[in-house]
């Protein structure tokens, strides 16, 4: 489930990573759906965001990427 855009603007640097990495593509849970257009109208500017955050924050440390694995 994506992360609201408050989340997101008030998350701290490993919780970006997290979702950088772990977060599925805008749309992907309503692949095949009717509903498809909506949900990855409402997740787009989401990840966006996520984005923007993780090269404000310097992105990815070692000791970040490590402790979130894959």
């Amino acid at each position: 489930m994506y992360p609201s855009l408050e989340a997101v603007n008030g998350a701290n640097r490993e919780q970006i990573c997290t979702w950088y990495r772990f977060l599925p593509s805008p749309g992907s849970s309503a692949i095949g759906q009717k509903n498809f257009q909506d949900v990855l109208d409402a997740e787009s500017p989401i990840m966006d965001r996520i984005f923007e955050r993780f090269k404000e924050l310097g992105g990815f440390t070692p000791e970040i990427s490590k402790s979130l694995g894959w």
